[in-house]
């Protein structure tokens, strides 16, 4: 059977990898993982979200080959390439479209949309090649599959748009089986996996039950601590083992790259009269290679030593001796040829990182849950800091567990996903979702809103809701409603959908109401006049919105996965349909 067969892709902002499943589908998954960097003398779960394009913008290289053809370029061959590397965060926070930009290392542009699908292409090719040396004697090619391909649960609906759409491009799908791609949100895909492990599977104090799965009733916190994101889930168990959302997604772009980046500001102060910034313009390979070694080391909770490179020295002893950079910042100290960090300044660097994942618990915290454990996952969850951080901070509240490998316990947990989506049975909606409709004008209705369609006064643009921002919504759930033409003559009927933070908008073109996209539906048989109905069907449980809406006398349809990488209309159009239940106010 077809979707007994799944590749997951855990796309990372510092890391990327995949895991795949040819168990049949009434057996037991134990996902395989791909294992990166044996040509490096490496073995690791993921491999560096690096990319290189050619000065022509053509593909080259990804991962650690990229990183090391980068690492190794002279210094005009180097500014020359685009290297790209935590791009993923470009998506944050932002609403997107295909023309999005994003800027190499060499500070020159490229489309975001090709970046993100030849990452894409390369980790399905990488993939497909994988399984082929596993699998003598038979071609496996990429419709063979179900693909998982995961997200942080708190982007932009727009950002989870633009990765299916780069997924698309990259021909991880086609145009008629985009059902085979599974979006899949990372918190939620390490809940899957960790609900199964049993008490010896976290390196943490032994939680000392049985799996989370086999305890109903048990609610938990799921941090997901990336390069770029944390993003954190509340799940409670049922019964069965699936699990409802009780809390809707939350966090903030402070994850493992934050530490990152103050340790180079860091080195931006020791190197200061302009020498590291000397320094990282002209070799900018050899920066990477400082900031690799720090990825090791900021997993411990001890002292540091950095290997002061060569190129660096020698800019710095032109404007003094080396020793003098030290002798104004506090924390490190020269040690022949080595540049020695305190155990305290590296703890310095995580406080931003830790305050804003201490801020994002303590709310979910105060709330009225009865949370048991916080369970950690993701590659800068092997934190000692960020571990005994947590645990300092919610010990006595909660037990804070780690599965041993926290940084597979999304694509394994994505590969169980693929197979069982109906695992996380219901979610909480992160918007208000509504469309415009119109209906009899009455005077608590704005004037301008008014107009007159077949001899009667109706208001346009009212936001009628289709459900609210934080209820509860099945996973397979459908809610339908039925509408009405405005005009008894109209062959067609446009259904434009809009979605806000907000409880209660009255009208679409609110400040704060967002268009995301639309259905036509034709309606070519006039006979019924106003009285034919269009019935509107939508599903918004799983990880995307989709919605269908039928033309009763002739069944013609329309339907859409709401598009949120629309550019918004301009002006409000009118929509020419009339609530059903309006007509008997």
């Amino acid at each position: 059977m077809g979707d007994s067969y799944i590749i997951a892709i855990d796309f990372g902002t510092a890391y990327s990898g995949y895991a795949f499943s040819l168990t049949p589908r009434d057996k037991e998954i134990d996902p395989i993982l791909k294992r990166w960097g044996k040509e490096h003398g490496l073995d690791t779960p993921k491999t560096p979200t690096c990319i290189l394009f050619s000065e022509d913008e053509k593909f080259s290289k990804f991962g650690y080959e990229a990183k090391t053809a980068y690492i190794n370029m002279r210094g005009e061959d180097a500014t020359k390439h685009y290297f790209f590397e935590a791009f993923k965060m470009a998506l944050y926070g932002k609403t997107l479209n295909k023309d999005v930009t994003i800027k190499a290392a060499n500070g020159k542009s490229m489309k975001a949309l090709k970046v993100f699908t030849e990452a894409l292409r390369y980790l399905k090719e990488d993939a497909l090649e994988t399984i082929a040396a596993n699998t003598v004697g038979r071609r496996f090619i990429a419709s063979d599959f179900t693909w998982v391909l995961t997200v942080p649960a708190i982007w932009d609906p727009s950002a989870k748009q633009f990765m299916r759409e780069a997924a698309t491009q990259a021909g991880i799908v086609t145009k008629g089986t985009e059902d085979k791609l599974v979006i899949a949100l990372e918190p939620e895909a390490a809940s899957v996996w960790c609900k199964k492990l049993p008490a010896e599977g976290f390196i943490t104090q032994n939680h000392g039950g049985d799996s989370l799965e086999h305890s109903p009733g048990t609610q938990y916190i799921v941090v997901d601590c990336g390069g770029g994101t944390i993003d954190i889930t509340v799940h409670e168990v049922l019964d069965g083992g699936a699990l409802k959302e009780l809390h809707k997604a939350s966090g903030n772009d402070l994850g493992g790259q934050t530490v990152d980046k103050k340790f180079k500001e860091f080195l931006r102060e020791i190197f200061c009269h302009g020498v590291w910034d000397e320094y990282e313009s002209n070799y900018p390979s050899e920066v990477q290679r400082i900031m690799y070694d720090f990825a090791v080391l900021k997993q411990e909770d001890d002292d540091a030593q950095i290997t002061c490179p060569f190129n660096l020295g020698t800019i710095a002893q032109r404007r003094q001796e080396i020793e003098k950079f030290f002798e104004t910042v506090e924390g490190a100290s020269w040690n022949d040829g080595s540049i020695k960090i305190s155990k305290q300044k590296m703890k310095s660097f995580f406080i931003e990182s830790l305050n804003g994942i201490t801020k994002s618990l303590r709310e979910i915290l105060d709330k009225d849950f009865n949370i048991q454990f916080i369970l950690l996952v993701g590659g800068y969850a092997e934190s000692k800091i960020l571990r005994g951080h947590i645990n300092d901070q919610f010990g006595d509240q909660c037990k804070v567990l780690c599965p041993f490998r926290a940084q597979e316990a999304i694509v394994k947990g994505a590969v169980k996903f693929g197979r069982n989506p109906e695992v996380v049975a219901s979610r909480k909606s992160a918007f208000t979702y509504g469309i415009a409709t119109c209906e009899k004008f009455k005077s608590r209705h704005k004037a301008e809103k008014k107009f007159t369609a077949d001899g009667r006064e109706l208001c346009r643009d009212i936001f009628m809701k289709l459900v609210k921002i934080g209820e509860n919504v099945g996973w397979n759930e459908t809610r339908e409603h039925i509408l009405l033409p405005v005009e008894a003559d109209q062959t067609a009927m446009k259904i434009t959908f809009y979605c806000t933070e907000k409880k209660n908008a009255k009208y679409v073109d609110e400040w704060g109401v967002d268009d995301v996209g639309s259905i036509t539906v034709s309606m070519p048989d006039t006979r019924g006049g106003r009285a034919r109905q269009i019935r509107l069907e939508i599903r918004f449980g799983s990880t995307e919105i989709t919605a269908t809406a039928t033309d009763v006398v002739s069944g013609t349809k329309g339907s859409i996965k709401i598009d949120f990488m629309t550019d918004a209309t301009s002006e409000a159009e009118q929509i020419p349909l009339l609530l059903h239940d309006s007509l008997t106010d």
